[in-house]
């Protein structure tokens, strides 16, 4: 069942669209914009080779057709990267989704896939990605090049490749059916969250799905534009602009009918880097310092720790009487 707001506005109202052909100081300054009004946009014209998508795309499709048995064969000594199935996290929530989820730096996992050439060029080309947009939103902010961009290009960065399947509603419903007055035909594929990482770059089939939460707190429903790359801000992102950044809260509903995919890069920064406000940030929007500095792994611990739809970022706050942007 879907919890929260049930209040839906049009859709992609107020949602950005970049095309990244533009002149580099125009894209630049549309995605400090977009990043500091919604926490998402998406983007156009981005320079990912469509074969790379597209064979991505195929041969997702082709390993979640396989037999469950396959599939759970999927696993990895690091836990939690493996196969998955309805089970999101580590504290008992859950979802209309299966998947796949990957450490971009443990080719040793894999290796046991039999698209592995697939996933390795795709993760490749969509860092790229992330990184130049990371690039461009320092250029944005007057901060210096490679400000955020370094996080995610160490070797040593803590980044993750996620690949949700979304069947259609009724094959989870163990034998119910759509007339039985007990099932909701509005599913939550995946609730209602922010991304803890500093960067999402997500890309999905021409199946609808994703919502995010405009600052009115109003559900905004996403177009699926498989041509298009969606982003949305982190939480470490909002953090080092000193909550000028929205990290935006954003879930799926699965579809009733439809299968949806989409895939994800989660860009993260290496487990000691020490994350907090950029001294640029406290300075140029007169505001004080709003959040403790720590480490990517002291958060990535704190977050494991709880529930989908809570909100972390509190916990690091040095002004507790002011709310999240």
């Amino acid at each position: 069942m879907v919890k929260g707001s049930q209040k839906i506005m049009a859709v992609d109202q107020g949602i950005p669209i970049i095309d990244m052909s533009q002149e580099r100081s125009r894209v630049s300054m549309q995605i400090v914009k977009a990043c500091e009004t919604v926490g998402f946009f998406k983007v156009v014209n981005h320079g990912v080779d469509q074969t790379i998508i597209s064979r991505m795309e195929q041969q997702s499709i082709n390993f979640f057709a396989k037999p469950v048995h396959e599939k759970k064969s999927v696993k990895s000594a690091n836990q939690p990267f493996r196969y998955g199935f309805k089970d999101i996290g580590l504290n008992g929530d859950s979802g209309e989704v299966e998947y796949l989820l990957f450490h971009t730096n443990d080719p040793d996992f894999r290796s046991k896939l039999s698209f592995r050439s697939a996933v390795n060029c795709y993760i490749e080309a969509v860092r790229q990605l992330a990184h130049e947009i990371l690039e461009l939103t320092a250029e944005g902010l007057g901060v210096p090049p490679h400000t955020f961009s370094r996080l995610i290009s160490s070797v040593d960065s803590d980044s993750i490749l996620r690949v949700n399947h979304y069947p259609p509603s009724d094959q989870f419903f163990g034998g119910a059916t759509l007339s039985d007055k007990s099932v909701s035909l509005t599913r939550v594929g995946f609730g209602e969250h922010t991304d803890p990482q500093i960067l999402t770059v997500l890309r999905s089939n021409s199946v609808g799905g994703l919502q995010v939460s405009n600052p009115d707190g109003m559900w905004v429903p996403i177009s699926p534009d498989p041509s298009a790359f969606c982003v949305n801000v982190g939480d470490l992102l909002q953090v080092m602009t000193n909550g000028r950044f929205i990290s935006v809260r954003h879930r799926a509903l699965a579809s009733e009918k439809e299968s949806r995919l989409s895939t994800a890069y989660f860009a993260g920064p290496p487990l000691q880097a020490k994350i907090g406000p950029l001294q640029a940030m406290v300075t140029t929007v007169n505001l004080p310092r709003l959040y403790q500095t720590f480490t990517w792994s002291e958060y990535k611990k704190m977050t494991y720790s709880l529930r989908l739809e809570d909100s972390r970022l509190d916990m690091f706050r040095t002004c507790k009487g002011l709310d999240d942007p």
